[in-house]
Formats: structure tokens, sequence, C-alpha cells
């Protein structure tokens, strides 16, 4: 299927504001890494890993990504890591990221944090430099875990905190609902970091209002199921509340069957500031380009939605105004080239 407007999509500077870095190991660099650090992979080859990649839900998805995580083990190793995505940010005209990454998932196996995040903030700064991509670097705390163990990653967190503009809350979203950290949370905004929680993707529109409410997040993350709920749906749309939705993920965890059954219109129809972003790109089967292109095709965006989603992905960015303000302008230069 082919995207009408595939000329503009790809011209247009873009934002993506819900990647999970380690979501972005490829089978090749997973190869790689482990050849590096002299593990061994349950799998033959890239194209037996690959074949792996068909899930029937998100936890059948986090059995795999959690594994693969386990070739991540020197400071090398997470900078390589990082700059193998920022390079494909590069090609698809992303300007702007903000990345979400689980130091849980590291320091649980022995892994220093402060190995894990100056990899990344190392690749964040060369990219910053060397391919012009600001960026945002979100700690996610592991909601599979409890919340004593979300203290204890704060605590290790502390000596960083100039490194780290934000925190989240990630995995499966089933039986673990964002009140279960309401406290860490509250931690968290008594140390000046903003917040955002995964909510409404697989759990139900109550997580949504208990993420808004409880953990007074100013972001989304997914958040599909909102449509599920009249009231929550005007509450969003009335605060400009972002959500960062992630169609081809949604579609390949199974919250919609195909991607043409997708609720993005629908929600950009009703007002709400919803964004474009590819989740775990590697095992989803798309970057954020991937993703703008294929809904325009399945869903048969108009042109203005596309522009809308765009734009919505840097209003609801953590950018100071005067760079939204550059970035909206460029919007409408190119829009105006593209006719």
């Amino acid at each position: 299927m082919t995207s009408p407007h595939a000329a503009l999509i790809r011209a247009l500077p873009k934002t993506e504001l819900h990647l999970h870095i380690e979501g972005t190991l490829e089978p090749e660099l997973m190869f790689d890494l482990a050849s590096r650090n002299g593990l061994s992979l349950p799998y033959a080859d890239v194209a037996s890993l690959r074949a792996a990649y068909a899930f029937d839900n998100l936890q059948s998805f986090l059995d795999l990504y959690y594994a693969g995580a386990s070739v991540l083990v020197t400071e090398q190793d997470f900078y390589d890591l990082t700059w193998a995505y920022l390079l494909r940010a590069q090609a698809d005209h992303i300007v702007h990221t903000e990345i979400f990454f689980d130091p849980q998932t590291h320091t649980e196996r022995g892994i220093a944090f402060e190995t894990v995040i100056t990899g990344i903030r190392r690749a964040l700064d060369d990219a910053r430099r060397q391919l012009g991509i600001s960026s945002r670097l979100i700690m996610s705390f592991l909601r599979h875990m409890s919340e004593a163990a979300g203290f204890q990653t704060l605590e290790q967190a502390k000596p960083f905190l100039s490194q780290i503009d934000g925190v989240g809350l990630d995995s499966s979203e089933q039986g673990h609902p964002p009140s279960k950290f309401q406290r860490l949370f509250a931690a968290c905004r008594a140390l000046g970091l903003p917040r955002v929680a995964h909510a409404g993707e697989e759990g139900p529109p109550a997580y949504v209002w208990e993420a808004l409410e409880l953990l007074d997040v100013c972001r989304i993350d997914h958040g599909v199921r909102s449509a599920e709920d009249a009231a929550l749906m005007a509450w969003l749309a009335e605060h400009r509340m972002p959500l960062t939705v992630c169609p081809y993920s949604n579609v390949k965890l199974k919250v919609f069957q195909r991607l043409s059954d997708h609720n993005l219109r629908a929600l950009l129809a009703a007002g709400l500031c919803v964004t474009l972003n590819s989740d775990d790109p590697a095992y989803f089967g798309g970057y954020l380009q991937d993703n703008y292109l294929g809904c325009d095709a399945a869903l048969n965006l108009t042109r203005d939605e596309l522009l809308q989603l765009t734009r919505n992905g840097f209003e609801a960015s953590w950018l100071d105004a005067a760079d939204k303000a550059h970035w909206q302008a460029e919007i409408d230069r190119i829009a105006g080239q593209q006719g």
C-alpha cells in the first residue's frame, strides 16, 4: 500500500517522544554484542531471531525484549545501541527525540547504573553536535517490579539527576496500575522531575485516570483505550494532554488486529494532542517514518491530519518555547513548498 503523502512525510521535521532505547536493538547488533561480550544467544542466526518476533501480547514481547537486553554489558555497548538508533533518526528527519531507558533491566543483572547512563548520554551528546538532533532522557521504572525496587533505582539515579530529564513507567500494564507507584512518583515530583506513564494500551481507561490524578503526569504514553471513556476523552482534549501513540506497536501486540483498525484518526478528530512514535521499532517492524507512511496509507490520512500529527509532536515535547516556535515555522515552510 502506497502512502499518498510520502514526499511530505519525508520532508517534514519530526519528534519522537515514545522510544525505548533497548527496543531499538536490531538482531544484527544483538549478535555482534553477544560475540563481543562472549555471550551465546538461544538462536542459530539473525533470521531465526527475527522469526521469533511474532508476539501474542505485550508479555510475549517483553520476554524476548528482556532476554535481548542481556547482551548490553559495557558503556560502549550502550553507546553503540543509542548511536545506531540516532543514525536511523537522522534518516527519518527526526530533529528531536525523547528516549526512555530502563535501568532496572540492567542493574538487576549486575550492570552498574553509571555504565548504562554514561553510554547513552555520550551518544546523545554526540548526536547533538554531529547530527543536529536534540534530545531528552527519561528514566523508566518497571511496573512489574515493586515500588520499593523503584525507590532503590531512584537512589541509584540521584548522583546522575543532572543527566536525567524526567521519569516514566513502563513494562507489563495488566495487574500493575499506576496507583502502585503513587509514592515513588511523588518523590520524583519533589525532586523536580517531570513525569510520564504508560497507560491505556492493554490496561483500561481507569489506568489513564490514575496516571493523571495519582502520578500527576504531563504526558500519557499510548492511551489508545481512552476512547472507551467519553469523560476521559473530553478531559484529554480540554487539557491538550499529549498521547504518545505507537501504531505499529499496537498492531504487533494485538491491541488492534490491523493498522486499518487503529483509532488514531478518531483520537485526532476528538481534538486530542496525539503524536506518532515507534516504541520498540526493532521488534515491531518499523521506525518512526514507517509509522507515518503506514498510517497515511492504511488510515487514509489527510494532509492536514499529517501536519497536525507533526505539529503535535513539537507541542508535546520538552523543547523550550523558542525551539518549538522554530520547528513549527519550519513545518509551515515545508508545507508551503510541498503545495
